[in-house]
């Protein structure tokens, strides 16, 4: 396999999101987008005991236009939507939803957070949709820990979120071709990845220390972005490690992003707008 070079390394610098400290190195003013990975956030915090759990996180908001996808590493989230959904998933779990025509949505931790040491720690990435998806029905699909499929070689872990990964496939079909990776790497391991030559690719390191066949070390909080200029990557962690992998064939159409929503234009995004605040998201009042 002829192993991708790196063709860039974000740092994932701390921002405020309404609030709340996240790490972000994509987007930035150099790399505005990975197509068709919009954003990646990696938030970690220990929830407060002083303000109910169903008070915390991320209210009711909107979005249309793309899928919101939350990884869980610490604690869970408990999601409730406009259109009925109302599930917890917890450490090693996945939340997925496709927003298409527009979804209300809220993110809290679970009830039982501090029951379970009130860490929490996720990664939540924007996946654009292309035209012809992003007035979809909405689709919210949960993934906990124990149903994904999970790949298992020589001091490594991954479990299979979305494609195929050695012959195992992820309970996620995604509406465009996608290979997600969640990488747990032993001191001294060695993995090889292969992917297709038109994929875009990235991997953001949680903790540990890695090197990338042809390039080098690469320490935690960093997005290592691979050129498209071979069959994949391989990969030798230097500690124990923790990786997201995103590799996904680019959409290559027009974004025009405000806020909660991902349009092709700027009229459609006005148009999102509107039609939020007339209530054609739906409406979501949580319990």
């Amino acid at each position: 396999m002829k192993n991708r070079t790196v063709g860039r390394l974000l740092y994932g610098e701390e921002v405020d999101m309404n609030g709340a400290p996240v790490r972000q190195p994509f987007p930035t003013e150099q790399v505005d987008q990975i197509d068709p990975f919009l954003m990646l956030h990696h938030h970690k915090v220990t929830v407060s005991q002083d303000v109910a759990p169903g008070k915390s996180g991320i209210g009711p908001h909107p979005h249309r236009g793309f899928s919101p996808v939350t990884f869980i590493y610490k604690g869970g989230v408990h999601h409730r939507d406009s259109r009925g959904n109302n599930s917890v998933v917890y450490e090693g779990g996945t939340q997925w939803m496709d927003a298409g025509m527009g979804i209300m949505h809220s993110e809290r931790p679970p009830h039982d957070i501090h029951e379970r040491g009130s860490e929490q720690e996720i990664i939540q990435i924007w996946i654009n949709l292309p035209r012809k998806h992003k007035m979809m029905q909405p689709r919210y699909l949960p993934l906990q820990a124990s149903e994904t499929p999970k790949v298992t070689g020589e001091g490594y872990e991954a479990q299979v979120i979305t494609g195929e990964f050695k012959n195992v496939k992820g309970k996620i079909n995604s509406l465009t071709p996608l290979l997600i990776l969640r990488i747990n790497m032993q001191a001294g391991a060695t993995m090889a990845i292969p992917v297709p030559e038109n994929y875009n690719t990235v991997l953001y390191l949680l903790e540990g220390h890695v090197t990338i066949a042809g390039y080098g070390l690469v320490d935690a909080n960093y997005a290592a972005v691979l050129a498209n200029d071979g069959e994949g990557c391989t990969i030798t962690a230097k500690q124990p490690a923790t990786i997201l992998f995103l590799a996904g064939e680019p959409i290559d159409e027009e974004v025009s992003m405000y806020g909660p929503f991902v349009m092709n234009t700027q009229i459609e995004v006005m148009q999102a707008m509107r039609d939020y605040q007339q209530g054609k998201m739906g409406i979501l009042i949580e319990d």
